[in-house]
């Protein structure tokens, strides 16, 4: 009993101890891990090859594991961006990405979630690496109004940050964002933006009606491949682009989840949302659905995004499912931070959580 008193009188006096001195050790601590974030570039971490990671797994709805649409390709050494959802380019920060290397950012439609960090994005390229150029912004007709409209809210923000830090930091040549227009590509064919040494970046059209310019992209690097679908309903043309690839990252939206919503808010009179709750459910595609292409085109993985409704509690993947997992086996319901990683000269499929 003595030994155990004095036991606990020597752990009692480290307590104080410790936490008489908390700031000093907090300090310490922050001053190492800033060294280590500061020089940190995880892209320096990868194999060579075509490598994916979620910023944003989800759609329109909030959710705690995934932020608004966004989805990172890296090639070899470059970054590029499709669609910049609500937070995703804060977890690209997060997961150590260097946002001042984005390369590009390839919008799929112009709905709101789709778009509505591109400020935030273009802003933050800018300024974390003094970018003397503005953001690349690749989408079908349209996307030059939207980049125009974001340059336009921003302008008195360009001025005041180079007024305070300067060409070093942000010099006005590189503020915003360069719209890169492309026509929408005739079903069965793809419109290629970028043919580079080994690198390959292809839109193809895909169908969101009523929204009138919708599209996917197609990346291709070393021998690898994978294909982005954006919004869209079940297509042929997706099928008929994704045959033989290695990773289909599809949309999808769970119609029996749905139905319970509106049924709910029919129920408690909430005429918006039980409105909205039909309207989404004529152009999107089912995990169902989304499984039957991954399976009748011979893809190597299926990763789901733009998740709606968001997966919030135990047993509601399965709910979300609702029996794709039997139709194609090789899948993954995606978060935030999901990462797939395609060495070159290799068959491999690796998968990843970053966040």
């Amino acid at each position: 009993m003595k030994k155990l008193i004095i036991a606990l009188i020597i752990i009692a006096l480290l307590g104080v101890a410790v936490y008489s001195q908390r700031a000093r050790i907090a300090e310490r601590i922050m001053i190492v891990g800033l060294d280590a974030r500061m020089g940190s570039n995880i892209i320096d971490t990868f194999e060579d090859g075509l490598h994916l990671t979620l910023c944003g797994a989800g759609g329109p709805m909030p959710a705690p594991n995934a932020s608004g649409p966004c989805v990172a390709v890296v090639a070899g050494e470059r970054l590029f961006i499709v669609d910049a959802g609500t937070d995703g380019v804060r977890n690209l920060g997060r997961m150590g990405f260097p946002i001042g290397s984005i390369e590009a950012v390839f919008i799929t439609h112009f709905h709101s979630d789709h778009i509505d960090g591109l400020g935030e994005l273009a802003t933050l390229r800018w300024v974390s690496a003094g970018n003397d150029e503005p953001l690349p912004v690749y989408g079908p007709e349209g996307v030059s109004k939207v980049a125009n409209g974001f340059n336009a809210a921003y302008e008195q923000d360009f001025g005041y940050r180079h007024a305070h830090h300067g060409d070093s930091v942000a010099p006005l040549s590189g503020a915003g964002m360069q719209a890169m227009p492309f026509p929408l590509p005739t079903m069965g064919e793809l419109e290629t933006l970028v043919d580079d040494g080994d690198l390959k970046i292809q839109a193809l059209t895909v169908d969101h009606s009523p929204i009138d310019a919708a599209v996917g992209y197609k990346f291709s690097y070393k021998g690898r491949s994978l294909l982005i679908t954006g919004d869209t309903v079940k297509l042929p043309n997706i099928e008929l682009f994704a045959q033989g690839i290695d990773l289909l990252v599809h949309e999808a939206l769970a119609p029996n989840l749905l139905i319970m919503m509106n049924e709910a808010a029919q129920k408690a009179g909430n005429k918006p949302m039980a409105k909205i709750t039909h309207d989404v459910l004529d152009y999107h595609t089912s995990p169902v659905e989304a499984a039957e292409t991954a399976r009748d085109a011979g893809v190597g993985h299926l990763l789901y995004y733009h998740i709606v409704p968001p997966l919030i509690f135990p047993g509601q993947e399965a709910l979300f499912l609702n029996g794709a997992d039997d139709i194609f086996v090789d899948y993954t319901v995606g978060q935030d931070g999901t990462t797939f990683f395609l060495p070159a000269g290799t068959d491999e499929i690796i998968s990843e959580q970053l966040m």
